[in-house]
């Protein structure tokens, strides 16, 4: 009897799960983002070893398992101040349609998961993993209230993708694809700030308490000298990185980063968009496009103009 009783109520609990809205507290769309942990195999010269592609791919899809799990742990921190927000407020804890409860016990098991598979490809790729948890709960309890520091945090989640998917497959660690993958972060991390102050307006600080000090003169500076930045190390790196061809042919992708930066500026400033990355990617074809193209030249010139 009691068996039954037990299996009634845990019956009428799983039909309180909304799956669908459970899925979008993963944030799917935004696993995109660990697309970066792929860059290792490809700039290594070994996107074609089907053993180190592999790797690569387990990798990435382990980021994408912890990375979701953060996501949860985040909005259950911040569930008051997205409700603040225009957009966030339709994130599935804001909106009442994920318990905390149910957040909590899918975020457990996606790092349970996480660990156990990380742990397969070495004990220096599941430190990376842990260490990327580490910095990420820093940042939902604290860092991102720190004005400057947080997209510093951010920029740094980005980085620490790159080193894993270096680890994972045992390739050397480049300096030039970190810094450029921080700057681009720093990039967008600082544009989204922005877009953030102009969206949110009087009500920004109810959102994130750090946007008071913030303004969008200073942000426009610092998201100037990034993308300068950006521009000339990624420039540097075509025809002085010691795995690029010699013939400096490499240096035809850059008209793609210079676009693709141009470009998001252009969205962020002049059609106030740039809160949400990930979305602009598939929906700005101009911009699609642009990468798509550095992807495909990067590959043909690294792979077959050596």
């Amino acid at each position: 009897m009691r068996t039954s009783r037990e299996a009634r109520v845990q019956g009428q609990l799983s039909r309180r799960v909304n799956i669908k809205a459970l899925l979008g507290a993963l944030r799917p769309l935004q696993w995109t983002k660990n697309a970066i942990v792929l860059a290792a195999v490809v700039f290594s010269g070994e996107l074609f070893d089907a053993g180190q592609l592999a790797r690569a791919g387990v990798a990435a899809v382990i980021f994408c398992i912890v990375s979701s799990g953060v996501y949860l742990i985040n909005d259950l921190r911040d569930v008051e101040a997205d409700r603040a927000h225009s957009q966030m407020r339709h994130r599935p804890i804001a909106a009442g349609l994920v318990t905390p409860t149910q957040a909590i016990l899918v975020a457990a098991t996606l790092f349970v998961i996480a660990f156990v598979v990380a742990r397969q490809l070495g004990i220096s790729f599941l430190f990376v993993v842990l260490t990327y948890i580490a910095l990420m709960t820093a940042y939902t309890y604290g860092l991102k209230r720190l004005v400057i520091l947080d997209v510093f945090a951010i920029a740094s989640g980005f980085v620490l993708r790159a080193v894993a998917g270096a680890v994972a497959i045992n390739a050397p660690i480049s300096p030039w694809l970190y810094v450029c993958t921080m700057l681009l972060a720093l990039f967008i991390g600082f544009g989204k700030r922005r877009h953030e102050l102009i969206l949110l307006e009087g009500e920004a600080t109810r959102h994130r308490a750090n946007l008071d000090i913030y303004s969008v003169s200073l942000l426009d500076q610092i998201i100037g000298i990034v993308a300068s930045s950006t521009v000339m190390v990624y420039s540097l790196y075509t025809f002085d990185a010691p795995n690029v061809p010699r013939n400096h042919t490499m240096m035809l992708t850059i008209p793609f980063v210079v676009y693709a930066i141009f470009r998001y500026l252009y969205l962020l400033q002049r059609r106030d968009l740039g809160g949400a990355p990930e979305v602009l990617l598939f929906t700005d074809i101009p911009l699609l496009a642009c990468i798509v193209g550095w992807a495909f030249g990067t590959v043909a010139i690294l792979y077959f103009m050596l």
